[in-house]
């Protein structure tokens, strides 16, 4: 370790003297303080004057002129001051952004064409040398003799970046530094091998050499260009204190001095200095640690009193939540400072929190921009006020962003005996601290019972056996309940200054994750109300992220969809999504995505939507064998959809007896099947219970009348206090058809030839002739009115002839039909002859609690016997509308009708998540 301490200080010794070598001291006509023209795809003209008003800086009128003719060295240090204020600007250009000499070009060309009076640049390592230079070390302390050859890569790979910029003496002066800094690594690169060890100062030596041969080469091109520009060693500059928490504090007083003195040596309109390294107050090298670059930047902006920092990245700003997970996620064009360190706390891709705090001090506006994208505004950081006075694009919110963390897990301390035990969180937190985890948040009630907090997953078995040890005395005697453990957990953070003046926000928060189906875990918001954190499952974390945006910015309020039973009317119904997808996007913000259509046979998935100008022949091409389980789990499981809903268009009772199950799941349901509020009464009132007290819906008004708002009509009177006393009509369509054309000296069976000839009737007339379908709709609204009736409690009169009911076919059915005109004519007869007409109806009988299925004779001027065609009727007499029943009459049958009923309670579904009315 002497030997290794030696070789250190040499190295240090000789990059010290190499580097004051080779700085430029010149003498030139001191700078003329002039006001500054603002570069315009850097800056918002706008702001800059708001903080040029408001900012308390020191004047750039400060710096001192002086003649540097026939004057010593001594003198011109002393007169060459620092200028500071809005005269500069400082950039700020990471390793993606300096990673070819093709891109040190392009940072150069920024750099010349900012007309800022003075201009600082701070740069990283080109891209990946910062982990060569650590892989360096580790084969070093490893003893991996390898670590020669890779020296010669970091080597080569700069050489040939100099060549590829540099020409003549710059690039002489370059390779000849450079030969000599990878000499000394050599060094100490041997001497590391020998011990087997890399001291912290070591290795941070060793990691900061790709900064300054950055630095160097693009101060380089700058000169290059023909501006006046000198590189900084930030070590010289910069004097941080190490801390015990692995970060550094900057020793502003002292790096102010030092700067002072730099620039009075290398006095320039244009520096390039390095970023991520620094010294400590014993001239040690260190590193800025983690996001050092930007700290720096930071800091140098403080520093300067700088007019703005800009830092350039290969993002076009800010987002409001992460666009991987979240495709309409928006930049933002401005951010407070809190916000900022909000956000990036929590994981989004904005800047460390640490390196807010230096220009916070100053009002100086942090920019972030996009290298590669230079039309882009960026997003500003900056004092809150001038962000809400000047952002233009402004959402009309008071949430700025979102942002997630996962792989979490939740520790929940539970006992009666922690309440008013001074001492308990200090107890939990200090085992906590023992086993160096890092608690992300905290909740607790006010009943002091519990106190839960969130570690990385990866830290929480230490945790556990920390506080189970720590606690063993008081679990044991009761005093603690338990030390509970709840994996798999993410937390999603909503963000926003204007939170706090904002009532409502949690609510709106809260009733979207309900909405999504989302279960909050655990909550937290601290009193100044920027930050509102919630816990949830981590499979549910993008569904809960997508849902909060979308309630927030109003972005498109998007659906995964499966059809189930793509025949006449789920086929319709397709056609119909297919014509009205643009309008609903465009003028509704709703996007309603197919994401399967499945039925009995065959099954079409897809993962981002299916193409509803071919799903006819994609069904046919690339269908697979029909899955029910497998086509419900892929429609629900794609996360990047927060609301799913299944429609299924069958009349299949197995189908219907997934519905429960799907809505316990968090699936929304919409059907005009009547199997499962037809079928058992106690499954019927379990599905209804389990739909009131969750926020999954289940939407069936095409059940009992299609297209017409039969369900909706009846729910709007029983909910406004109207009381149900009798609902009678005309439900099936094929047997309005029927009796409406059933007149004159027309025979039954010929008026049914004609309707299943038109396609009125189903393959099988008795269908519709049993009754049973009016019997469903009849007892789905004795339901609805509060009755609890089964199927079997309904007297129906059949229309199917009792010894045509066991024909083998409809065919035969067909057939033998005419046998039996005579009886129903006879009816006909005597109907016509007493002024009435035969219409076969549903009752529900709601004061004597029962219902029935019959066919009924009615008075001509009878609103039932004005019917055309397969229209139904249904009239409902109420204790408001007890003299005069409310009427709702119109086609109730019709592949077109039915589809559209659907359709209009996918809209429902759609206004009921958040979209627009």
């Amino acid at each position: 370790m002497a030997f290794s301490a030696s070789i250190s200080s040499r190295v240090l010794q000789s990059s010290a003297a190499l580097a004051h070598h080779n700085r430029t001291k010149i003498s030139r006509p001191p700078s003329q303080c002039r006001s500054f023209s603002p570069l315009p795809p850097v800056s918002f003209p706008s702001k800059r004057i708001a903080f040029g008003q408001q900012r308390k800086r020191e004047s750039s009128n400060s710096c001192i002129l002086a003649s540097v003719t026939d004057i010593s060295v001594e003198k011109s240090m002393e007169e060459f001051r620092l200028p500071e204020g809005d005269l500069w600007s400082v950039h700020k250009f990471g390793g993606t952004c300096v990673g070819s000499s093709e891109r040190i070009k392009n940072v150069a060309e920024i750099i010349i064409k900012d007309d800022t009076e003075r201009k600082l640049v701070v740069v990283s390592a080109m891209s990946k040398v910062t982990d060569m230079m650590y892989d360096l070390i580790f084969k070093a302390q490893s003893r991996d003799d390898s670590y020669v050859s890779a020296v010669d890569a970091v080597f080569e790979k700069h050489r040939s970046t100099a060549h590829d910029l540099l020409d003549g003496d710059e690039l002489a002066g370059f390779l000849s530094r450079l030969h000599d800094d990878i000499h000394n690594l050599k060094a100490m690169l041997r001497a590391i091998n020998i011990a087997g060890h890399a001291t912290e100062s070591f290795s941070d030596f060793v990691v900061g050499h790709g900064e300054l041969w950055t630095a160097q080469l693009l101060a380089a091109v700058v000169r290059k260009n023909g501006m006046d520009c000198q590189w900084m060693d930030t070590r010289d500059v910069l004097i941080v204190n190490p801390t015990s928490s692995n970060q550094v504090d900057p020793d502003f007083f002292e790096s102010e001095k030092k700067l002072k003195k730099w620039y009075s040596q290398n006095p320039s309109k244009t520096v390039i200095a390095t970023g991520f390294i620094a010294s400590t107050p014993d001239n040690i090298p260190t590193t800025l640690k983690r996001d050092g670059s930007d700290f720096s930047a930071a800091i140098m902006g403080a520093l300067l009193r700088a007019r703005q920092v800009t830092i350039w990245t290969d993002v076009d700003g800010v987002y409001s939540a992460d666009p991987r997970k979240v495709s309409e996620a928006v930049i933002l064009r401005t951010l407070s400072y809190q916000e900022a360190w909000e956000m990036s706390y929590f994981g989004a891709n904005v800047l460390h929190p640490r390196t807010i705090i230096p220009v916070m001090r100053y009002d100086i506006p942090i920019v972030i921009r996009n290298i590669f994208n230079l039309s882009a505004p960026g997003t500003m950081i900056c004092r809150p006020f001038v962000c809400e006075n000047e952002d233009d694009q402004i959402v009309d919110t008071p949430v700025k962003g979102f942002a997630t963390i996962d792989d979490l897990a939740l520790v929940n301390v539970e006992g009666t005996g922690m309440a008013g035990v001074p001492g308990t969180a200090n107890a939990i937190f200090g085992a906590v601290k023992d086993v160096g985890a890092n608690v992300i948040m905290i909740s607790q009630a006010s009943s002091e019972h519990s106190v839960c907090f969130a570690v990385p997953e990866k830290e929480v078995k230490a945790v556990a056996e920390a506080l189970q040890s720590r606690f063993r005395e008081a679990l044991n005697a009761g005093r603690l309940s338990q030390v509970a453990i709840i994996p798999n957990c993410s937390i999603l953070a909503t963000v926003g200054q204007k939170m706090a003046s904002t009532p409502g926000v949690s609510a709106t928060l809260f009733n979207a994750l309900a909405k999504a189906n989302i279960n909050v875990r655990a909550i937290a918001q601290g009193c100044s109300e920027y930050n509102i954190t919630v816990v949830v499952k981590r499979e549910d974390c993008i569904r809960a992220l997508r849902a909060v945006h979308s309630r927030f910015y109003l972005s498109r309020t998007t659906i995964a969809m499966g059809i189930i039973g793509p025949g006449l009317i789920g086929g319709t119904l397709l056609d119909q999504l297919r014509d009205q997808a643009a309008v609903l996007k465009e003028e509704f913000n709703i996007d309603l995505r197919v994401m399967g259509i499945t039925g009995s046979r065959n099954m079409l998935l897809s993962d981002s939507g299916i193409d509803l100008l071919r799903w006819r022949e994609l069904l046919k091409e690339k269908g697979e064998v029909a899955d029910l389980n497998k086509f419900t789990q892929h429609v629900h499981g794609n996360h990047f959809f927060p609301n799913t809903a299944l429609v299924d268009c069958t009349a299949d009772s197995h189908v219907a007896s997934c519905y429960r199950d799907w809505l316990c799941k968090g699936i929304h349901v919409i059907t005009p099947n009547k199997k499962a509020n037809s079928g058992p009464l106690d499954q019927y009132l379990k599905l209804r219970a389990l739909q009131r007290k969750s926020y999954t819906h289940y939407f069936y008004e095409a059940t009992v009348g299609a297209g017409l708002p039969i369900i909706s009509t009846l729910r709007g009177l029983l909910e406004t206090g109207d009381k149900i006393l009798r609902i009678e009509g005309i439900f099936s369509g094929t047997l309005s058809y029927l009796f409406n054309n059933f007149i004159g000296t027309r025979s039954f069976s010929e008026v049914v030839a004609e309707a299943k000839e038109a396609g009125y009737t189903e393959p099988d007339p008795r269908d519709d002739l049993s009754g049973t379908d009016v019997a469903r709709k009849v007892i789905i609204l004795a339901r609805e009115s509060g009755l609890k009736l089964e199927l079997s409690d309904l007297p129906v009169h059949s229309l199917v002839p009792e010894p045509l009911r066991a024909c083998a076919s409809a065919e035969e059915f067909m057939k033998q039909l005419p046998q039996f005109d005579q009886e129903l004519s006879k009816e006909r007869q005597e109907a016509e002859d007493a002024g009435e007409v035969l219409r076969y109806v549903g009752v529900v009988d709601a004061v004597n609690r029962k219902g029935m299925v019959q066919l009924r004779r009615y008075k001509k001027d009878h609103p039932f016997a004005q019917l055309s065609g397969s229209d139904n009727i249904i009239a409902f007499t109420t204790t408001r509308y007890k003299e005069q029943p409310l009427i709702v009459r119109g086609p109730g049958a019709g592949a077109q009708v039915t589809a559209g009923g659907i359709f209009s309670d996918i809209l429902r579904l759609a206004s009921y998540l958040g979209a627009p009315s």
